[in-house]
C-alpha cells in the first residue's frame, strides 16, 4: 500500500453527506494497485461553505475532484472553464486542475451510457427511450443520450412542466429528439410500447422504500431494457417486476463505476481498471 506524502496528489470528494459513498474506497484501491502517488479524499460540505472550501483545496496539491449532490450546479461559478456538454446539461460531477486553472466536466451521463450498453448489450444509436423523472441526473443522461444519437426520447415527470422545460432544453441544445409525456397510465403505454429502453431516474425504490416502483408493472413490455439509478438495493422492486415481464435489467451501481472511471481517466491520463473497480463497488453494496 501506498501511503501519502508531501508528493502525493489528492483527489477529493465534495458533497453532502458522504457516509454512504463507496467511490473513495473505490478509487484509492486502484492508487494502490497501480502504485500511483495518489490519494481520494471524501470532504463533506455544506452549500454555504462550498465556494471557501473549493478555492481553498484548489490552491494545494490536489490532482482533481469529484462533485456530488447537492453541488453540481453550484459549483459551476468557482470553476474558469467548462466542458461543452457539461455546460449544455447545467452541471458538473468531475473537475480537473491545469497550471492552477480549474475545468469541469460531466461524466455521469458517460458513465450511465456506458453502463446500459454494456449490460442491456445494445447500442444507443437510433433507439427509442423512455425516462421518468427529471432530476439532475436524468438531465445528464438525456442530454448524453441525445448526444450520442438516441433517435427519440420521452420524459415523463410528475411535474408536467419540468419535463417540458427539459425537452425544450434537449430540443435546442442537442437534437430535436424529445417529447415530454404526461404522467398518465395510457399515455406512458402508448409511447413505452414503441420504446427500446426504460429508464428510471428516480429515487423511488431506494432503501428503505424497496417495495415501492415508479411505474405500474404492467406497463414493462417484454421487449424492453430496464435500467435504474438507483442501486441500493441492486435489484430494485421495478427490475424485479422487469424480470419477471422477461427484460433485460441494468442495475445502478454500473453508473457509478463507469462514471468514475471516466473522472479517472480525466484526472490521470491512465486507463483506469474497471474490472476492479466493479468489485470494491459491488462488494461494497452486497
Amino acid at each position: 500500500m501506498t501511503f501519502p506524502s508531501v508528493t502525493t496528489k489528492l483527489v477529493f470528494l465534495l458533497g453532502y453527506p458522504l457516509g454512504h459513498s463507496v467511490s473513495p474506497a473505490m478509487h484509492n484501491h486502484v492508487f494502490n494497485t497501480l502504485s500511483m502517488d495518489y490519494c481520494y479524499l471524501p470532504v463533506e460540505v455544506t452549500p454555504e461553505n462550498l465556494g471557501p472550501v473549493f478555492t481553498g483545496l484548489s490552491k494545494i496539491n490536489t490532482g482533481g475532484f469529484n462533485v456530488t449532490i447537492p453541488h453540481k450546479i453550484a459549483i459551476l461559478e468557482y470553476l474558469d472553464e467548462i466542458d461543452p456538454l457539461a455546460e449544455k446539461i447545467g452541471a458538473v460531477n468531475t473537475i480537473c486542475l491545469n497550471n492552477g486553472k480549474t475545468k469541469g466536466y460531466n461524466t455521469d451521463g458517460k458513465g450511465f451510457v456506458q453502463s446500459l450498453e454494456k449490460k442491456g448489450n445494445l447500442a444507443i444509436q437510433g433507439k427509442n427511450i423512455f425516462i421518468l423523472g427529471c432530476g439532475g441526473a436524468v438531465r445528464a443522461i438525456a442530454m448524453t443520450l441525445a448526444f450520442r444519437g438516441a433517435r427519440h426520447i420521452y420524459i415523463c415527470n410528475r411535474t408536467q412542466s419540468k419535463a417540458e422545460q427539459l425537452a425544450g432544453e434537449i430540443n435546442e441544445k442537442i437534437a430535436e429528439c424529445t417529447t415530454a409525456v404526461e404522467q398518465v397510465k395510457s399515455s406512458i403505454a402508448k409511447y413505452l410500447e414503441t420504446c427500446d429502453v426504460l429508464i428510471n431516474g428516480t429515487q423511488l425504490g431506494m432503501h428503505p422504500h424497496t417495495d415501492t416502483s415508479p411505474i405500474d408493472g404492467s406497463l414493462l413490455f417484454s421487449h424492453l431494457v430496464v435500467a435504474d439509478i438507483v442501486y441500493n438495493p441492486l435489484k430494485t422492486r421495478l427490475l424485479r417486476d422487469a424480470e419477471q415481464r422477461g427484460c433485460i435489467t441494468v442495475d445502478g451501481l454500473g453508473m457509478l463505476v463507469y462514471q468514475g472511471a471516466a473522472a479517472f481517466s480525466l484526472w490521470t491520463g491512465k486507463t483506469p481498471l474497471i474490472s476492479e473497480m466493479k468489485t470494491i463497488a459491488y462488494d461494497l453494496v452486497k
